[in-house]
């Protein structure tokens, strides 16, 4: 299954802050905030959405291309994922700005405050799917995950104009975009990824109910934070698919992003969605028990054996069966 995945490439800042966000909110002055968080410690990681994405899923052993605008400084990026299984020789290079920023703190609650800076993510509006669909054949799933509006609009009308199955998964962008950009995005998608905060604001800003966004796509995935998450298919029975046990919450950072790395190697796998949910959720663990959204480390039996506690034997053995994961380092 050839899998193009369309969204932002970055770095991030993490910082985390020993407090509650929640204990410097005063009630009934939230019209006019302005805080400043003192942080215990800085860390660098590589980062963005879509290269996150696309990591999770070369580290289990699948070649997802990455359709992205990055920066002059994106040399030893390109290394590290053309080293874990992604095929970035697709990415449009900046020749002026540098690869995009995020920075976020997260508090002792888990609770997180972010930014980003686009950079040379600016340019992914310039970027031109057939010229790439004419060098690697039809993409058999596009990954529409948040990257410029204008670059995700436009690569969900060429996917429909060219009858290519996408997934929408606007994210964090969702409180960037407009209620007419959101619409014009998720129509017709075959699968649409959001949490339960991204569904509400989905549903504030189009004006659809949760019943008409849903009627919008033929899957819908919702996750649910430590409740795992739910799947949602027209005439079927909804999916609820419990997260593994951790060994630790370390940084929720880019577990939203594992989790949607594990779903989608399930569908390249020819896995049921339930499944598919499953080895998405897996990953999601692995990816929370460190800090960083690409650092996680795993081998073929930690990783089963964790599946199988989690999930059971059976499914453990449908998984071995395709489970070929890169040595992560």
């Amino acid at each position: 299954m050839r899998v193009a995945v369309a969204g932002s490439v970055g770095r991030d800042h993490l910082m985390t802050f020993p407090g509650k966000f929640t204990d410097s909110l005063v009630e009934g002055s939230l019209d006019k905030v302005s805080l400043s968080f003192l942080v215990d410690g800085l860390d660098i990681h590589r980062g963005g959405v879509g290269a996150n994405i696309a990591f999770g899923m070369g580290a289990l052993g699948l070649n997802p291309i990455l359709i992205a605008a990055v920066g002059k400084d994106w040399a030893d990026y390109d290394a590290w994922l053309s080293r874990h299984g992604v095929d970035t020789g697709h990415v449009k290079i900046s020749t002026d700005l540098y690869t995009a920023t995020f920075m976020v703190t997260t508090d002792h609650d888990l609770n997180q405050i972010a930014s980003f800076f686009p950079g040379a993510m600016s340019e992914a509006r310039e970027i031109e799917l057939a010229p790439i669909i004419a060098k690697t054949g039809k993409f058999d799933l596009l990954v529409i995950s948040p990257d410029d509006p204008e670059a995700m609009i436009r690569h969900s009308e060429t996917a429909r104009t060219l009858g290519i199955p996408f997934a929408a998964d606007p994210s964090q962008q969702m409180a960037r975009m407009s209620g007419d950009e959101i619409r014009l995005l998720i129509q017709s998608a075959d699968y649409l990824f959001l949490n339960e905060y991204e569904l509400s604001l989905a549903m504030q800003k189009t004006g659809w109910s949760d019943a008409e966004i849903f009627d919008q796509v033929k899957v819908r995935i919702v996750t649910l934070g430590s409740r795992g998450a739910k799947v949602e298919e027209h005439g079927k029975e909804t999916i609820v698919v419990p997260v593994p046990q951790e060994k630790a919450k370390i940084d929720p950072t880019g577990v939203g992003d594992a989790f949607r790395s594990g779903f989608l190697a399930g569908l390249s796998w020819g896995f049921g969605h339930e499944r598919c949910a499953q080895i998405g959720s897996m990953l999601a663990t692995f990816c929370i028990e460190t800090k960083g959204t690409q650092e996680y480390r795993f081998d073929r039996s930690d990783f089963l054996e964790r599946f199988t506690d989690a999930y059971g034997a059976d499914g453990a053995a449908q998984v071995g069966e395709v489970l070929n994961p890169r040595l992560i380092g």
